[in-house]
């Protein structure tokens, strides 16, 4: 079928280079056309990014003070006075912040000393670009008080956590007051020299208030689609564009069962090239992955595969640019719980945890991959090329290794829409061969006379496999009102055909016919200790594609969720499921015992309430219970978490998720514990150690990880890994195995 687009050779390489120009300095002002504009002056000198604003040039810098409330208010003023300022030069866009606090002293909330942290719980300061001024796709970056940077990525208006890029920041407290900087280099970001305006936002949070204020927004939201301008970029100068990335790891390890040990140097090489300023190439060579943080544990109590989120960079820089049908928890509403995470992924083309890790869970070696991403004026794209290395399993036999491709091509439609296509060749997981072809649409509008945003898409699949014939295809569609408050629902069809089998991407549960819809209300409070409260109730059923046999069905109701201004929140739910079993599933097995349900159509009802006190506190908390029946026998689930944070400088949590199950067929207790202990020296050295624990597995895993950030784009890591196991399910852990790993990584940029 699609064999023709399908061996990707190794492409180029990544860079970025942008250089901007202001004028004068000039404070913000509306415009009719675009809304808020503020023109922005070029520099002479470049500030020294170190938090104090001390440098004659901001008092030249463009100027916003305007900042009103989306939470708890809207559209009201800020509760605390924010002045920021706007400039740049030939090399980076510089931003900074004066933002008074008349609360008192250590009220700020900056508990997170670790770079790249995401700030869900600390006061800060973020910026949002777009440089294309598309509306469609943006940066955010952000700054707390303790000079600790957080980047992401929006992908089709939901934010990528995981995105990085090379910048600095800088931050400082004072007395009822603290300023923060940033530089934002035009080498790390993708741009057009021939637009001179840049879609542009600022917003600040103050945890403690429950308060978050912006420039622009819209029905209390915040996107790449609702953004002011940043105005006369000109005379960009972009450089050679290169960035150079060499690495080099050391990695010991043992493995105690087969009394073995060895210790491997491995080099590794990046390189990204601007071929364009919005192309961009980039080439890996003998790709390392040693240093990425572990995933956290799961207990799976379902018949389904569990989704764990991509955390390797080298995957997840321009991942937007593979987003296909939006797919994820950015289609269903905020907390859903009658959908699961892995149903919401079930169908999804590309997946590049599928690459450089066997069905075993256990590491692939890459040898070299290549990737290009960009724009063109209405056009956005992506491909990316990988050779994956041989993989030899404990048992059975050994895969050669193979080249994998996927491709990717969008054209913007209407005012805030798209169309598009998707390919992909290669089998990550064995020799058969297999590729993929798909198209959607994406459609967005928040520009209604009615003041709420709509969403919808409409996507086919369809996949080759060797040895397979008929069925082999994927589609669905959906559409929703996603408000922030006031009423909001939407609906969602699916059908994953019984052959359908991307092998680069997600697939939970194939053969079925998928309908999901929803409906809620969000009030928000204007006066008082309450934020928000929120009712909601929505329902998925999944039948059999061929017989139109109901096979499961979920309906939840979310009866009522309350949010104070100090961010505590309360949730009581119910939850009714309909599970019909045409094999025995077996829900427990351990080395010792299996508990196993026969064939047969359970409904049963659970009742759940969650309790969440304020994470920005020195002391915080959360439980949940959920209770009731399972199956045909009952259920107690008791989990929560508990996080100490006396000083910025440390911070302990505890985990603990218990299930008790007693079904006619067996009884049964899962444990799942963690514990981790953050330690930071200051906001660019930190030590993590994660301690993690199943009693269905049996095994104790540890990590440890020292991250030395001394600049952006010079890493340094010492990583240590441990795992016990009791085997005999009595009590006695041995020793299984053991990796220790010092990795450096060090940018060069041309």
């Amino acid at each position: 079928m699609n064999r023709v687009l399908l061996q990707c050779a190794a492409m180029a390489a990544l860079g970025g280079l942008s250089c901007v120009t202001f004028v004068s300095p000039v404070r913000a002002q509306a415009s009719a056309a675009t809304g808020p504009s503020l023109a922005v002056p070029r520099t002479p000198k470049a500030p020294v990014i170190d938090g104090k604003l001390d440098e004659p040039e901001w008092r030249q810098a463009g100027l916003v003070t305007d900042l009103r409330q989306i939470r708890p208010g809207d559209g009201v003023p800020m509760s605390e006075k924010t002045e920021v300022y706007v400039m740049y030069d030939k090399d980076a866009l510089y931003v900074a912040a004066r933002m008074w606090d008349a609360g008192a002293p250590g009220e700020v909330s900056a508990n997170v000393m670790k770079q790249n942290s995401q700030f869900t719980n600390d006061d800060r300061i973020a910026v949002i670009i777009d440089p294309f001024n598309t509306g469609r796709n943006g940066y955010r970056f952000e700054v707390n008080a303790n000079a600790v940077r957080n980047d992401m990525l929006y992908q089709n208006g939901s934010l990528q956590a995981e995105w990085s890029v090379i910048w600095d920041a800088g931050a400082t407290m004072g007395e009822g007051v603290w300023f923060a900087e940033f530089a934002i280099p035009f080498k790390s970001l993708p741009f057009d020299p021939a637009i001179q305006d840049w879609g542009f936002n600022v917003s600040r949070a103050i945890r403690r208030r429950g308060e978050e204020a912006v420039w622009v927004s819209r029905n209390r939201s915040i996107s790449p689609s609702i953004l002011g301008l940043a105005t006369g970029f000109k005379d960009l100068d972009q450089g050679l564009g290169l960035d150079v990335v060499p690495g080099v790891s050391v990695t010991h390890s043992k493995s105690y069962v087969n009394a073995t040990s060895e210790t491997n140097t491995e080099p590794s090489l990046d390189l990204y090239y601007r071929i364009t300023p919005a192309l961009t190439g980039s080439l890996t060579v003998n790709t390392d992955f040693s240093a990425t943080v572990v995933d956290d544990r799961q207990v799976n109590l379902t018949r389904f595969n569990l989704f764990f989120p991509e955390k390797r960079q080298f995957f997840l820089a321009d991942s937007d640019l593979f987003d296909f049908g939006r797919f994820g928890s950015s289609v269903y509403p905020p907390g859903i719980r009658s959908v699961s995470n892995a149903s919401q992924r079930n169908g999804q083309p590309f997946f590049s945890r599928r690459i450089g890790l066997s069905s075993l869970g256990t590491p692939v070696d890459i040898d070299y991959g290549g990737k290009l991403s960009g724009r063109m004026g209405r056009y956005t794209f992506g491909a990316m090329g990988i050779r994956q290395g041989e993989f030899i399993p404990p048992t059975g036999p050994a895969l050669d290794p193979t080249s994998l491709f996927v491709g990717r091509a969008t054209m913007d439609v209407l005012s805030q829409s798209s169309v598009g296509v998707i390919a992909t060749s290669g089998n990550s997981q064995g020799a058969v061969d297999n590729s993929l072809v798909g198209a959607d649409f994406q459609y967005n509008n928040n520009r209604l006379p009615w003041g709420k945003p709509v969403q919808g898409e409409a996507w086919y699949q369809q996949t080759e496999t060797e040895n397979r014939t008929g069925d082999d295809y994927a589609l669905g569609v959906g559409f929703r009102v996603p408000a922030a408050t006031g009423l909001r629902g939407g609906v969602m069809y699916k059908e994953i055909g019984r052959n359908f089998n991307p092998t680069m991407g997600f697939v939970s549960r194939a053969n079925i016919r998928d309908e999901w819809a929803g409906m809620g209300y969000v009030y928000r409070f204007q006066q008082g200790a309450l934020l928000s409260t929120t009712t909601e109730i929505d329902a998925q059923v999944i039948r059999d594609l061929a017989t139109n046999e109901r096979l499961s069905q979920y309906l939840s109701l979310r009866a009522m969720e309350l949010e104070t201004r100090g961010r505590d929140i309360l949730k009581v739910y119910v939850m009714e499921s309909t599970e019909n079993l045409r094999t025995p599933f077996t829900i427990y097995n351990t080395a010792v015992r299996q508990v196993v349900l026969p064939v047969g159509e359970y409904k049963f009802t659970e009742y759940g309430l969650d309790i969440e006190t304020g994470a920005q506190r020195t002391l915080s908390a959360k439980f949940n219970f959920k209770g009731g029946e399972f199956y045909d026998g009952d259920r107690l689930n008791l989990g929560g978490e508990i996080s100490w944070k006396p000083i910025r400088y440390f911070n302990l949590l505890a985990g603990y998720d218990w299930n008790r199950i007693d079904l006619p067929y067996g009884k049964f207790i899962t444990r799942l514990s963690r514990l981790s202990a953050e330690v930071a020296f200051t906001s660019n050295l930190n030590w993590i150690n994660i301690v993690q624990y199943d009693d269905v597995s049996e095994v104790f895993g540890i990590h440890s990880r020292v991250q030395w950030i001394p600049r952006a784009g010079r890493e340094f890591y010492l990583v240590f890994n441990r795992s016990f196991e009791d085997f005999n399910k009595d009590g006695t852990f041995r020793s299984v195995t053991s990796e220790m790993t010092a990795k450096a990584t060090y940018t060069f940029r041309f």
